[in-house]
Parts: C-alpha cells; structure tokens; sequence
C-alpha cells in the first residue's frame, strides 16, 4: 500500500520532505504504521531515490548534450511535420547571457553549430521578451523582420508563425519559429491551437534539460577548477606556476587566448611570460600598468566583461593590427595575494562560443583565488632562492676568506678565498672539480680542527656563546698541501685520469716530521685512520692573517651561528692591493702570475702614454674649501680612472690635478696599443661632457682638460722596495704626452696626438694636422695632430670646408707662401671664428710677411713653455 498525503502526488514524498512540509515529516508518520505499510513506504522512496540518481548519472554523462541535441532536432521535426512548415527552429532562453541559442544540424559526421541570437531582437527576441505569440502572414511588411538575412541565404521567407514555450514557473523557456506553411496559405488559429495542445509538455521536458545542461556545465566548471587549482598546488616554480596558471585558466573558461600580467610596482609595469613562435621556450613581455584593459583593472581592482572590444575606450586594436587577429570579448579580473594586495591580472580573449557570462565571471574569481595563493607561494620561493644564490655570490665575491658555522662551530658555508687560503690549488675557468671536493669534505667539520690557528676554539665557542665579536691582527696560518693518489686510478680526481686530488694537511702535534690530512672522507672515520705523510711530501705554506670572529644573530638578536673572516696580509695580498690601485683586477691577475719578481725587473717595451690635466685648475679651486677640493677631484678622477680601465690601461700616478696612464705595461695589450689609449681619450671626453652637465644643473663652473699621448719605447719596471712599490714608466714617450698635454693650452683644443701615435692607428680616426713643432727640452722635432673623434664620427659639411680650408693654408704656410696661407685661414676662421689653431698661424704668417724666415727654414715652431 502506497502512502500518500492529500493534495500530494505518490513520487512526491521527498519533494514534501525537501521543502518542510510537517504534513510529509517522515518520522511522525512512520511511528505508527503497520509493517506492510511501512514496507510500501520504503519502496516508494527507494524509487523516488532511483530518480535522483538516474538524474546525477544524466549531470555527470558526457552524453547529457548530446541527447539534448537529439530532442530538440526530433521535436523540431515533428512541429514542422504538424503544422507542415517549410522550416523550423527551436530557440532555449539563456537568461544569464541574455541570448536565445539553437543547436543546427551541419553535414553527416559533423558536430551540430550553436548559434545565438541576442534576445529582444527580431521576431523571436520578441516573442522571448513578451510571451506572446506572432503569426505573421506577410513578414516583408512586418518592422521585427530582418531582409538581410534572407538576401545573405538566398531563401524567401513569406510567413511565420512564432509561439513561446512556458515551463511550469510560467516563464518562456523556449520559442518555436515555423517559416512558409505549405502551400499558399499563411499560419492560422488552428495552426496556434494545435501547437498550444503540446506545447506545455514540450515546456516541461525542455525546461528539465535545460536545467540538466546548466547543471553540467556547472560541473564540468567546478571539476575544472578543481584540476586547475590542483595542478596549481603541485610547483613552486614561478614560471613553471605562471604558465600553468594560463593553460588552466584557458581551458577552464574555453577561451582561445589566456595571459597573466603580474604587477611589477617598481617599474609601474605588467609583465609576463609568453610562449615564442616555436612554443619552445617563454618570453617576457611587458606593458604599462596603468594602460589598456588590464592596465586599469590592475589600478581600479575592478573586474572588465566586455562583449565587444572594439566598443569599449580602453581597448587598443593596435595589436590586432599589427598581427592580424581579431580581439572579439575580452574578461579580466585582478588576482590577490592573501593580504588582500593586488599582484597581477588574469585576461581571457575570445570564448569559443558567445561572450563571457556572470558564471563565467564567478568561475575565474575562484579560480584566481588559488591562483593568487600559488603565486604568492611561487614569487615566495623565487624571492628564497634569489637571496639564497645573492648570499653566495656575495660570499663568493669577497677577496677574505669568510667562513660561517653552525652553534657547535661545525663548517657551514666556505667561499672560495678561504679554500685558497687553506691551499686548493686553483683551477681552470669552468672546472670547480678541486673545490667542490674541498668543500665536501671540510663542510661540517668543526672550524677549529680546519683553520690552525693559535685560540681560535676558544673565541668562536666564546662568540657563539655570549655574542661576543674579536678581531686579532697579525696571526699565523701554516697549512700543507699534498696530493692524494686514490688506489684505483679510475677513481682519481673523479674523471679516470689518476692525477689525484689535492689535499690539505697539518703538521702532527706529536711527531713535527710528519703531516696528517685534515680534509679526506676518511679522516672522519676513526675506522679508517689515515696515515701519517712524511714532510718530503707536503709543500707548506705560511700565510700572514688578521682573523676576525662574530657571532650571526636573527632579527631578534639570538645568535644562530659564527663568521669567521681571515684578511691575507702576506706578501701575495699586499701585492695583490696595490696593483688593483693601478691596473684592473684582470691584468693585476696576471701579472701576478708571472711570479712576484716579474714587475721588480726593469724592461724595454712599446707603449702609448696618456697624460690628463685639468686646465684653470688652480683659479678654478681657489674660491673652494679644502673638502669641495678633494671632493671634486675624487669624483672627477673616479670617472677618467674608469676610462683608462675600460681599455686594459694602467694607470701610473696622479700628479695633483693630473693623471698619467700607460697602454701596453706591464703586460702587452691584446689589441694596438695606441688606438686602445685614443679610444679611452675619447671616453674621457664623453665622461667630462656627462660630469659638466652635472655640475651644470648644480650651477658649479665647468672644467675643461688637456690631453697629450704619444707613442714610444720606455723602460717599465717597480721603482722602490718590497714594502713600498711604485711601478711605473720612464723615456722619450712618457715626456713628449707630458709635453703635448701642455701644448693643448697652445692650440686651443683637448686631445692632442703625436706623429708616432697617430702613424700606429691612423685607419681608426679622424685628425687635423695641428702643425710641426719642437717641445721645450727636445731637439726632434715632431708633427702633432688634433684627435676630433673615430671613424664612425660623422662631419657636417661646414666642418669638411673648415678642415680643407686649414689643411690648404697649412700647406701654402709650410712652403713660405704666407699671402696663400693667410687667405686660406681667414676664410676657414669665418667658419669657426674660435678657433686656437688658427689664430696661431694668421699670427705667425703675419709676422713672417715682415720678417721672412730663413731660405733653409723647415716649418717647425719650437714651444718655449712646458
């Protein structure tokens, strides 16, 4: 026996349940009924659940639109076959979207189109909006109809009859279009009566598939997202993280372009990665944050669903243009961190089908949450290993040794200074092999076992203890070096070739002729003891340190860890440091490779000097305080200094306000010696331009130089003792540049060559031959020459006049013709009225005119002042 409520339906028991309904609570009613009516009320729900599940099974279907296509393409047909339409369309509401859309048959195999219409347009929209029915018996004269559309398909539509379908809310869920009843006649009532007599039912089962369709689809979106979410759980990687985070949200949203823009505040900038034309690797890329469509939700926080991109101001189809895509929707929404701060921006171009909706909108809110959360995490790791690989670059990059422990003084981290200092030989570029073994095997060892020096137990565990720091100057550090021969050949130095590794060793407390190696993996073994080495076998090495001992604390001041700092002051180091102050580390390197002695030793060499000065200098500092004095020159000579290095020169000393460099000493330049000194001149003015400009918008005075080079043989040696060196250059070449820096005040310009370096890189500049002239202290006389600039330096054409003009002139003056000479510099002074250079020689050719020079006269001006 069957159960039922009154008012109610047998299959609606749980529909009773569901809503509330006391009359349907379930347990008031059971409490009394007999057993075979209880048996007939399980039975009913039972069957009730199998509906249900009959109905999650359908959600959950693959099949589920399929089948909705077949409903919906049998009813079309069957309509039409009733009311004998010559064509017919079943349109479903999609109130989210706002749109009617229609599944159409293509070809056999083919998947069925979706197409969609905007709802309130047309006959349909119409009737969609209103409820009522339109039959239409001539739809040419009819405002809803649309011709186009008939002269796009070739077919003629006469008449239509278009009925709405209601679900059982009495809302249209459908509309039904029937075009050209057969025959001549229109649509009638009948034809409308006869459809009214199905279309309730029709209603119900199209409302119920609707329903399923929107259910699947919301679950295919929510298992989506729970796949994206998940892939993005699984890295840390940011760009792994990043292209995951595109890939999801494409796919999750059926979008045919993704992009995510993280937001760079620094730079005011968006940027992310995308794939190359390959799709091999990524490539970023980077807007401006405040432009565009994600520039301004990424500074308004707020979400942009445009239908229409070319409609909407903040689209630029510039892209579009240039690539030959065509932007059609467009949904962007902001990703936040989990503090609520905006981090990036997620952008979604062109859903496969129609325009993104308020689910679609709600789906990618929830999406970028974990997205956020995974990029946060990733920028997180990424920020973690940057400053992890920054420590231990800079770590590396300290010229002392530097070694941290733990809270038992047990190795931590060692730079490479410190292995070099406890003896690793040296290897190759690109072949740490020797180190990385050293530090294997030092790495957890107890610091004082590896560093011997005198106490050095005593004040770490002091430091590690009670924070205390200590500095102990001029301490001692004897190590040994010996090399390890493996037993099996194909195991030395790890690659076959026996060669062994280098290891380090100490002298035994108990027997001083003997070593112990302090730095093998047996060694930690008291189950395999190393053997005592012989002292014929190690080469000691005795290195001078001032050793400095802190303890490292966390930001609230709890000490976690020890540094222990050794600064080689040996002969090596002291070396090493005065060098760097006059050559690049480079060089500096080696130099010292040829051996300490090789800069004591005097030799001959061919080099370009280069001296630099500053003119004035003396009115220019007058009016200043000592500190603007010093202040000035060390941001000025730190320029020119750079200069000089970034052309492998040396620089040899300053002199006040004045600087002396050499090109080709102590080590030969790979490249000619004089164009590398022309192209750091060259530099140097580029730089003083740079600094004036500076000093221009301080409303300080400008400083004008001299430069003088010149090309020769010197001797090039370190003049002076072990303890205080001073390398240096001395000949013809170092006192002609010295000369020529001088004569630059003479002709009014900054950089003056002499024959012999002009000779050496005459194919890389442009000159003017200044004159021929005799320096104050020499006897040979020299031809000097005005650098105005390299090769790759354009002239005007006023300025190729100008220098034919003087090039004229100084020929006519050479060869005693003053009256040519003359007529030719003053027209090349109309075009540079400035000019030194040319003031000199209208002076001299003037007052040769009245007293002639002597018949053997060779041209040559001999300058009376340095």
């Amino acid at each position: 026996m069957t159960m039922t409520t009154p008012g109610t339906s047998p299959g609606s028991m749980l529909a009773a349940l569901s809503q509330g309904d006391r009359k349907g609570d379930l347990t008031r009613r059971v409490k009394d009924l007999p057993v075979p009516q209880f048996a007939s009320l399980l039975e009913q729900i039972t069957r009730e659940f199998e509906h249900f599940l009959r109905a999650i099974e359908m959600i959950n279907n693959e099949a589920l639109e399929t089948m909705l296509e077949q409903i919906l393409e049998a009813f079309t047909l069957k309509i039409g076959q009733i009311l004998q339409a010559d064509r017919t369309t079943i349109f479903l509401v999609d109130e989210e979207r706002e749109q009617l859309w229609s599944k159409i048959a293509q070809g056999e195999g083919e998947k069925s189109l979706e197409i969609r219409v905007p709802l309130n347009v047309g006959i349909a929209g119409h009737v969609a909006a209103t409820g009522k029915c339109l039959n239409i018996a001539d739809v040419y004269s009819h405002p809803l109809f649309n011709r186009d559309v008939d002269r796009q398909t070739g077919y003629r539509t006469r008449n239509v009859l278009c009925m709405p379908i209601f679900s059982t809310k009495n809302r249209v869920v459908a509309v039904v279009q029937l075009m050209n009843k057969a025959g001549n006649e229109p649509f009638d009532s009948d034809d409308e009566r006869q459809f009214r007599e199905f279309a309730s039912s029709i209603g119900i089962i199209l409302e119920s598939c609707n329903s399923f369709y929107i259910a699947a689809r919301n679950q295919k979106g929510v298992a989506a997202l729970l796949k994206a979410t998940s892939c993005l759980a699984q890295s840390l990687d940011l760009e792994k993280t990043l292209r995951a985070v595109m890939d999801e949200a494409r796919g999750l949203m059926q979008a045919d372009r993704s992009t995510l823009f993280l937001l760079d505040r620094e730079q005011g900038q968006l940027w992310s990665k995308v794939e190359t034309a390959d799709g091999s690797t990524l490539m970023e890329i980077r807007i401006p944050a405040d432009r565009g469509i994600a520039g301004y939700v990424a500074s308004t926080g707020q979400a942009l669903n445009i239908p229409n991109a070319y409609e909407d101001p903040r689209f630029d189809p510039s892209t579009d243009k240039r690539t030959g895509y065509r932007t059609r929707n467009i949904l962007c929404m902001p990703v936040y961190n989990s503090e609520g701060v905006l981090i990036g921006v997620t952008q979604l171009i062109n859903k496969h089908q129609g325009s993104f909706t308020s689910s679609d909108e709600e789906f990618m809110r929830a999406f970028n949450i974990q997205a956020g959360i995974a990029l946060e995490n990733a920028q997180l790791f990424e920020s973690v290993l940057l400053e992890k690989q920054y420590q231990k670059d800079m770590l590396q990059s300290l010229s002392d040794a530097v070694i941290s422990t733990d809270m038992q003084g047990r190795i931590v981290t060692i730079n490479d200074a410190a292995l070099e200092l406890l003896g690793c030989p040296r290897q190759k570029e690109g072949d740490r092999h020797q180190e990385n073994f050293w530090i294997e095997q030092l790495v957890g060892r107890l610091v004082w076992e590896v560093v011997p020096i005198d106490n050095l137990q005593m004040r770490v565990e002091d430091s590690l203890k009670l924070g205390a720091k200590h500095y102990v100057p001029e301490q001692s550090l004897t190590v040994g070096l010996f090399v390890n021969q493996p037993d099996d050949p194909a195991d030395r130095n790890g690659n076959g070739s026996g060669a062994g590794m280098y290891a380090m060793a100490m002298r035994d407390r108990h027997n001083s002729n003997s070593f112990l190696p302090w730095n093998l993996t047996t060694a930690k073994s008291k189950a395999h003891p190393i053997s005592p080495i012989p002292q014929e076998q190690v080469r000691e090495i005795e290195r001078s340190i001032n050793l400095t001992v802190n303890p490292l604390t966390n930001p609230e001041g709890t000490v976690r860890g020890g540094l222990v700092v050794l600064e080689d002051i040996s002969q090596e180091k002291r070396m090493k440091a005065t060098m760097y102050r006059y050559m690049t580390p480079g060089v500096a390197e080696r130099v010292m490779a040829l051996g300490e002695d090789a800069l004591m030793v005097g030799e001959r060499k061919e080099v370009t000097i280069l001296f630099s000065d500053i003119r004035g200098y003396t009115s220019l500092t007058e009016k200043m305080e000592a500190a603007e004095v010093v202040s000035l020159l060390n941001n000025y000579f730190e320029t020119m200094v750079e200069a000089v290095f970034n052309y492998e020169g040396t620089l040899d000393k300053f002199i006040g306000d004045a600087l002396m460099a050499v090109f080709g000493a102590p080590l030969p330049l790979t490249e000619n010696h004089a164009w590398m000194s022309v192209q750091s001149a060259l530099d140097m003015r580029r730089r003083l331009a740079e600094f004036n400009q500076n000093r221009r918008i301080k409303h300080q005075p400008q400083i004008r130089i001299g430069i003088g080079i010149s090309s020769g043989e010197v001797v090039s040696g370190n003049i002076g003792s072990q303890k205080r060196m001073d390398y240096t250059v001395i000949g013809d070449g170092v006192d002609i540049s010295s000369r020529l820096e001088g004569v630059t005040k003479e002709y009014g310009c900054d950089i003056i060559l002499s024959e012999y370096t002009y000779g050496l890189c005459r194919e890389h500049i442009v000159v003017r031959e200044l004159d021929r002239i005799r320096v104050k202290g020499k006897t040979k006389p020299i031809s000097i020459y005005e650098l105005i600039g390299d090769r790759h330096h354009t002239l005007d054409d006023q300025t190729h006049e100008f220098l034919a003009l003087y090039e004229q002139g100084r020929s006519a003056y050479t060869e005693m013709n003053f009256q040519q000479a003359i007529r030719c510099f003053e027209k090349a002074q109309r075009l540079q009225q400035d000019d030194r250079a040319i003031a000199v020689h209208l002076e001299r050719a003037n007052a040769y005119l009245i007293s002639p020079p002597p018949t053997a006269w060779d041209g040559v001006h001999t300058m009376t002042t340095k």
